[in-house]
């Protein structure tokens, strides 16, 4: 059965479709990997994709991916899928979310990708223009908002009642080039998310994790609550969550998971700057 602690590419034996028991959307999550090379143009060291590597994907079959989506679909909702494969407390399909093995808006067919889903889950009589039944998510890095492919896929999710989950791991550039690899400030990161809440409804996500039996910093924690508290206004709210799944990446022995108690006292930081925060440990 699928568990949230494994969210293994594999498990349907397709390309680009997967489904995975998310604990942020709180059931099944079907998952869109447009990066099937496993490459990501970012490196964050608690990243479950075995193999990772620099990079972008390669070109994408748009009509493989949507006859994947419409058959993987039509099995879950009618088929035994859910009863088989799926834990009775987690039997509900929460979303199609762009995630998978490294950044979905890097793809150049990120926008076509986008517009396939569309066509299935209208077809199939789940999601209607403007409509509230499954939706579609983008999980990004955000970095790759200055690309018009970026922002175009991203505002015709805004356009179908969609929605946006953008990594904010930390707020201080030393702090972001430790967790996630890359030399960017945190007003570059600022640029960019505001550019997606102006195409999209977004949340922040951000990934809280120990390290060699230490905490987060106190100085990395209260930078990250005053970036958040600075697009208060813009952000939908706060997806806080700890490591799950066993870390592929060298040097991943050294993070551990941390207490509830830990992220909720975050949480609570959050909460009295005016911010919704859900939290998963």
């Amino acid at each position: 059965m699928l568990t949230p602690t494994d969210h293994d590419r594999d498990t349907a034996g397709l390309t680009y479709v997967y489904p995975v028991i998310s604990r942020r959307a709180r059931g099944v999550s079907l998952g869109i990997n447009l990066n099937v090379n496993n490459a990501c143009n970012w490196a964050c060291v608690y990243c479950q994709v075995p193999n990772l590597t620099r990079g972008g994907p390669p070109p994408v079959d748009l009509a493989l991916l949507e006859r994947e989506l419409r058959s993987f679909l039509e099995r879950l909702l009618h088929g035994d899928f859910m009863a088989r494969e799926v834990p009775e407390d987690a039997r509900r399909l929460s979303d199609v979310a762009f995630s998978g093995n490294g950044e979905p808006t890097s793809s150049p067919e990120f926008p076509g990708a986008v517009e396939r889903v569309i066509a299935v889950l209208d077809d199939l009589g789940i999601r209607g223009e403007g409509g509230a039944n499954l939706p579609i998510r983008l999980i990004t890095n955000g970095s790759l908002m200055h690309r018009e492919s970026a922002r175009r896929g991203v505002a015709r999710i805004g356009s179908y009642g969609g929605e946006v989950w953008f990594k904010v791991d930390r707020a201080t550039a030393a702090g972001i080039a430790a967790v996630n690899g890359v030399n960017l400030s945190p007003e570059h990161q600022r640029i960019n998310l505001l550019r997606c809440c102006d195409l999209a409804p977004t949340w922040l996500q951000t990934c809280v994790f120990g390290r060699d039996g230490r905490p987060p910093e106190e100085s990395e924690l209260q930078a990250y609550v005053d970036f958040a508290a600075g697009v208060a206004d813009r952000i939908q709210g706060i997806h806080l969550y700890g490591i799950a799944r066993q870390v592929m990446q060298p040097g991943g022995d050294h993070l551990q998971r941390l207490p509830a108690a830990s992220l909720d006292a975050l949480a609570g930081r959050l909460k009295e700057k005016g911010l919704k925060v859900t939290v998963s440990p």
